[in-house]
């Protein structure tokens, strides 16, 4: 049930490794879809600008948890490259100790600390309460998150992408389940919306638990793979935290633009909200990508078949191009049929809403090639082993969305707000792709033996190498 992605056509196998991994984000992104809709249809636009403030912070906890999780399964995939099984045991328990105090450390600091986050995000006072309990609600939820994505993450480190949708699919329909009895039948609002979310995700995580358990032997560890190892989980955690601060760097820059929104009023902020789910469910591709070349790169490192990395790329940004092209023409034609998913014709509102909200995914649409060379790329120096390099790249996109946030959405108003993403995307490229070539030339210096004639046996000799 695992999968070598070592050998055979660069483009064929990440194709094939990312297509079932989109369907699984797919399944991930129809949670928060079918909440926003349930909630905009049902509850209003005011509910829905609720839910959508929150989107900034939640990316900046929630995109954190992703991040380490996803860091922690790329050693694993670096010893499945490189045939150690014992040693890729060893990764995936102690991967597992630290995503227990991780969870636990968050879920208490979110929990303590929402309100005043609100409060210095300036969320408008007409929705601050249905905020709060909604985000809260999800920051709840973080240990389901945790045991999701890391549990997903090693799966698709051993080669396998499909196992997770499936049970994503079986979630994504108990999620829509429970948005219906609990926000029609239990009366809960927004916060039935949250509880859905959290309880659908933490089923998925609960299932991939005893499918793995039951269906993958090459993870039955013994006692001793099993003991907690202070230098495996310093590898762990040199892979994880900066992918996981990868993603909170990145999201203080949406927090400071989110701000800025919200300044600009409810209106506004329920435009964005809908813009943000169909962006959301566009840019799958996009994150299926990333996630494959993580696993594809750490494999190939594993195994020292350096000219597969470069190869590897290409392909992939070949089908990110292809992709953002069909994307943005199907935008220019249904992007206010997409936006009335989430709206109600019968606001008072209803036709300026429709018209902010198709701007902002028009113009997201244009700059999809950029967001495609980011997630490949910046995923591909992550599964090398050159994690900080992703801070680096945070940090670029978090400077961009502040200066639009601080300088030009209060200048420009809500067009400005609409082009902080891409202005992000564009300036993390101009880092990720000449740092991409360096990363190979340099592993290329350390390991000059020819592909596929011997292991490189990295870790964790070959992560503490290209770190310095």
């Amino acid at each position: 049930m695992t999968k070598d992605l070592t050998t055979g056509s660069p483009m064929r196998l990440i194709a094939g490794f990312a297509l079932p991994t989109l369907f699984g984000m797919l399944f991930q992104q129809l949670y928060n879809m079918v909440d926003a809709m349930i909630v905009g249809k049902l509850l209003g636009a005011s509910a829905l600008a609720a839910v959508g403030s929150t989107g900034s912070i939640n990316f900046f906890v929630i995109g954190f948890c992703m991040g380490v999780c996803n860091g922690f399964a790329i050693p694993v995939a670096q010893r499945m490259g490189a045939n150690e099984p014992s040693k890729m045991r060893r990764y995936a328990a102690n991967a597992a100790y630290l995503a227990i105090i991780f969870a636990a450390v968050l879920t208490v600091a979110t929990g303590l600390l929402c309100r005043q986050i609100l409060t210095v995000m300036r969320t408008p006072t007409d929705i601050f309460e249905r905020a709060y309990v909604y985000i809260f609600v999800i920051f709840m939820g973080i240990p389901a998150t945790f045991l999701y994505n890391l549990l997903a993450g090693i799966i698709r480190s051993l080669g396998d992408s499909k196992t997770p949708v499936y049970f994503l699919a079986l979630s994504s329909c108990l999620n829509i389940i429970l948005d219906f009895v609990l926000i029609l039948g239990a009366e809960m609002g927004v916060a039935g919306a949250a509880v859905a979310t959290v309880a659908s995700q933490a089923a998925s995580g609960l299932a991939c638990l005893l499918y793995m358990g039951k269906k993958y032997p090459i993870l039955r560890m013994s006692r001793e793979e099993r003991q907690p190892n202070l230098h495996t989980c310093g590898v762990l955690c040199a892979m994880g935290i900066p992918m996981g601060l990868q993603y909170s760097i990145t999201a203080i820059g949406s927090i400071v633009l989110q701000s800025s929104v919200n300044a600009l009023g409810s209106l506004y902020v329920a435009a964005v909200a809908a813009g943000v789910k169909v962006y959301q469910l566009l840019a799958c591709p996009f994150d299926a990508m990333g996630a494959t070349m993580a696993t594809y790169c750490g494999q190939n490192v594993g195994a020292c078949k350096l000219d597969r990395l470069g190869q590897g790329i290409r392909a992939c940004a070949l089908l990110g191009l292809g992709y953002s092209v069909a994307a943005l023409g199907a935008m220019l034609v249904f992007a206010p049929q997409c936006a009335m998913l989430f709206l109600d014709p019968k606001e008072l509102d209803a036709a300026l809403l429709t018209q902010l909200t198709t701007r902002y995914i028009i113009i997201q649409s244009a700059f999809f090639f950029p967001l495609a060379l980011v997630n490949i790329v910046r995923f591909s120096i992550q599964g090398m082993g050159f994690s900080p390099f992703a801070i680096l790249a945070g940090v670029l996109e978090m400077a961009a969305r502040t200066g639009v946030g601080l300088v030009l959405v209060p200048m420009f108003g809500y067009t400005a707000a609409c082009f902080a993403s891409p202005a992000a995307w564009v300036c993390a490229d101009l880092f990720l792709v000449p740092a991409s070539a360096a990363c190979i030339a340099k592993l290329r210096r350390l390991y000059p033996n020819t592909p596929g004639e011997e292991s490189m046996a990295v870790s964790p000799a070959p992560l503490a190498a290209v770190q310095r």
